[in-house]
């Protein structure tokens, strides 16, 4: 008798620990599903992010990039992108802290890298100063 209360209190446990919310996501991707319209972005199970531009039936039309639009089921949906207007000026602004501090790293490392071949060069006899006739080596 204990032993089958042990295994209904462990099937419960596992009803309301797996079953009961796989169903409540399972029911919150098909209204998800359901409420898509043109100007939605989304991104899809394959990993695309693009803008609805139509829908037919279980067909959606995706704009993945200007001017290109390709077709996906409704079913192949992932979820609705929604950027905080915030987060996204927040994250265009360290771009172009970024992007600076990159461009002043990458002239300081070329100005070193044609100051140490300037060298190489001045030490190896092939120089600029040289005249322009080829260096005659004795064999």
């Amino acid at each position: 008798m204990s032993g089958l209360l042990i295994i209904a209190l462990l099937f419960a446990l596992f009803w309301f620990m797996l079953i009961r919310p796989q169903r409540s996501r399972a029911r919150e991707q098909q209204e998800l599903i359901r409420s898509l319209e043109p100007g939605d972005e989304i991104v899809t199970t394959g990993g695309l992010y693009g803008v609805i531009t139509q829908v037919d039936g279980d067909v959606l039309h995706v704009e993945i990039a200007d001017g290109l639009v390709v077709r996906t089921a409704r079913s192949a949906v992932a979820g609705i992108v929604e950027v905080d207007e915030e987060e996204d000026l927040e994250v265009d602004e360290e771009e172009e802290e970024h992007s600076e501090e990159e461009h002043s790293a990458e002239e300081q490392e070329a100005a070193a890298a044609e100051e140490l071949d300037a060298d190489a060069a001045h030490r190896s006899g092939t120089h600029d100063d040289s005249p322009t006739e080829p260096r005659r080596t004795i064999p």
